[in-house]
């Protein structure tokens, strides 16, 4: 079995108001599952960190023995400080990135992506996430 994840985070201002979101996919991008929340105050990198953090915990509880993963962001800080080819500076970032890690390595095998902003469904999560934060700060 292998599942796609898709992840993004917003922040209005750096640090400011901010959301998570991802979707996750079967094989076929059949959408088992999406989710939006809020952060409160922090910065984009942290929400980024935050989506992908959400979404492994809950792909571990869709997946059994085995399950692959596809993780696709368009944060390629994020992205590259998981893949181990960017050194972790900040504090919470490095909390972050061990928590998210750590969750990566209970996967039978991973794939990390860094992707276009623009792709399909990175687009999709992000719509959702302007329109939660749109409904919050308003």
């Amino acid at each position: 079995m292998t599942l796609y994840i898709y992840t993004d985070g917003a922040s209005r201002g750096n640090p400011g108001e901010s959301a998570s979101g991802y979707v996750i996919m079967d094989t076929r991008h059949t959408t088992l599952y999406r989710h939006v929340f809020y952060n409160g105050r922090c910065t984009n990198n942290v929400a980024e960190y935050k989506a992908i953090i959400a979404a492994l915990k809950k792909a571990l509880g869709m997946g059994r023995d085995g399950t692959e993963l596809v993780l696709a962001s368009d944060s390629r800080l994020v992205i590259n400080q998981l893949a181990g080819k960017y050194k972790v500076k900040d504090k919470e970032l490095k909390k972050l990135n061990t928590a998210a890690r750590s969750l990566l390595k209970k996967f039978e095998k991973y794939e990390l992506l860094n992707v276009p902003r623009e792709n399909r469904y990175v687009s999709e999560v992000d719509a959702e996430l302007n329109t939660f934060l749109d409904g919050k700060t308003n």
